[in-house]
């Protein structure tokens, strides 16, 4: 029976699952990306969204929680001040999972984990896009060379 097993143990003991949890997380929330097997990013995930979510709550004793957790104390005021405000409007998946190939020696399968930006931030870069000047259409060049042909046939 599977009673109470929650999570996978990643072929670690608990002390160095939870080692190796306390310093993914950390680095996620430092650089907001990190490159890691499928198996390690899924339950990273778990991890991170939790932190967000106490981050979220804000309270002295969300992080007194998140600070037991987290490594750094620059990282957990980052999460606390910065990545808060982001997620204030949104009920979870905080988180994204990429898949990106498979590693070359062992041939273990690659992701890319890293946090979604903000609404702000999405808006931004939507915006960017849009000033971009627009090409002109393909067509009217084509016409432009056949006209410009048929003209000098003409001359000649």
């Amino acid at each position: 029976m599977r009673h109470r097993k929650l999570g996978k143990n990643l072929s670690r003991n608990a002390s160095h699952r939870k080692a190796m949890m306390r310093n993914m997380v950390t680095s996620l929330f430092k650089f907001e990306r990190l490159e890691t097997t499928d198996q390690k990013a899924k339950e990273l995930r778990r991890v991170a969204e939790k932190m967000i979510t106490l981050s979220k709550r804000g309270d002295l004793h969300a992080r007194r929680q998140a600070l037991a957790f987290i490594r750094d104390k620059a990282v957990a005021h980052k999460l606390f001040e910065e990545l808060k405000d982001r997620y204030l409007q949104r009920q979870g998946g905080y988180v994204r999972i990429a898949k990106k190939g498979t590693r070359k020696g062992d041939g273990a399968s690659v992701s890319v984990i890293q946090i979604l930006p903000g609404e702000e931030e999405k808006k931004a870069e939507k915006k960017k896009e849009k000033k971009a000047p627009k090409e002109k259409p393909k067509g009217k060049k084509k016409k432009e060379k056949v006209e410009a042909a048929s003209a000098s046939t003409e001359k000649a």
